[in-house]
């Protein structure tokens, strides 16, 4: 039996995608909400800026993966235009349900799938650009992940991998602090569900760091990543290059 992480308890691998789903189940119908509450708002100029760096031409292909309630996907397509295609998709049905139907009551029909990063349904050097916000860090294999969506990259493609990081040291205990006694209280205040919210500051610290995701990403198959550390590192974007 091989074992994993889930926050901070060990489980079986076999035992943490069906854990993720619960908690993404449970909050879906609250997620925007709680972005905004438990971010400040700051959610939103995160991914504004990973739109800016992705620098999106028309007719451009690309994949969001893990892409919840479709907040990149609305951007990328307003991007490529009507000749190019954006596909959201998450392993999360709940989620792909919230997000698409909100793309659909701004008059965006965008194709959805059903789909695990780590075995992407889809072609060799499909895309122009692969996005992953916020849910890398729920992934069983991120090695596995990363090597999959360097796979449905063209050559030159990118990968943008907007996560949660590890906060400069000076901020390291009122995060901690924010994290593990206000985060939770949102939770239950505005979700009704504090174990959920108890999951994400834990998975934080488990996930790896900028230095460590750089590594894992050239391991992957991206000859080139830049780093974008974002609020002083609660946030960082990884931008690697397909080579």
């Amino acid at each position: 039996m091989s074992e994993t992480h889930f926050g901070f308890e060990t489980v079986d691998e076999q035992q943490k995608a069906s854990r993720v789903r619960g908690v993404f189940d449970s909050v879906a119908s609250k997620y925007d909400v709680m972005n905004d509450v438990m971010s400040m708002g700051l959610h939103r100029v995160w991914k504004s800026y990973t739109v800016g760096v992705a620098n999106l031409r028309p007719g451009m292909q690309v994949l969001d993966i893990a892409g919840g309630t479709g907040d990149l996907a609305r951007a990328f397509a307003r991007r490529v235009g009507p000749g190019g295609t954006v596909l959201l998709t998450d392993i999360n049905e709940a989620m792909l349900r919230q997000g698409r139907d909100r793309l659909l009551d701004q008059g965006l029909v965008l194709p959805t799938v059903i789909c695990d990063a780590e075995a992407l349904p889809f072609p060799n050097e499909r895309f122009d650009l692969v996005s992953v916000a916020f849910g890398l860090r729920n992934m069983t294999h991120k090695e596995r992940a990363l090597a999959e969506m360097c796979r449905v990259l063209k050559p030159g493609g990118r990968l943008l991998v907007l996560e949660f990081s590890k906060v400069a040291p000076p901020l390291a205990k009122a995060y901690d602090w924010y994290s593990f006694n206000v985060l939770p209280r949102l939770g239950r205040l505005i979700a009704g569900d504090e174990a959920s919210y108890r999951y994400l500051a834990e998975s934080i610290r488990m996930h790896p760091d900028q230095a460590t995701l750089k590594s894992m990403m050239k391991a992957a198959g991206f000859g080139h990543v830049d780093v974008h550390n974002l609020s002083a590192g609660i946030v960082a974007l990884h931008a690697g290059i397909k080579c």
